[in-house]
């Protein structure tokens, strides 16, 4: 891979935090994912939307550390909002029910606006 980041963060308006994912979400990345979301949380930033657009491939780690994601967001009243996901991605997350526990929306604009 390049050397761009595979996993960053962006602060937005409204406490809200982006937090971006490029590559494989899988046992080699999603614990530096796991470890970002885990911060982000542990110092108050609830509202956190994920920028999905580099993802190709998710496996059931990197969904585990989504739902424990979403679990602390959701009971300090904040959430976790996704955008960008590619069609397999989107059919991962349909076919596991995910779609329906997670605010799944195009781009970034429409996720600021669900966590404002």
């Amino acid at each position: 891979m390049n050397n761009q980041k595979q996993i960053w963060q962006e602060q937005y308006p409204h406490n809200i935090w982006l937090v971006g994912v490029r590559g494989r979400l899988d046992q080699s990345l999603t614990p530096q994912l796991n470890e970002t979301l885990t911060n982000l949380l542990a110092n108050g930033r609830y509202r956190l939307m994920l920028d999905f657009n580099g993802v190709t491939y998710i496996n059931s780690g990197g969904l585990r550390c989504l739902i424990i994601a979403w679990r602390k967001a959701k009971t300090e009243n904040g959430d976790v909002v996704l955008f960008g996901l590619d069609n397999r991605i989107l059919e991962v997350f349909t076919m596991i029910g995910f779609d329906k526990i997670f605010r799944i929306v195009n781009t970034s604009l429409e996720a600021q606006a669900a966590l404002a």
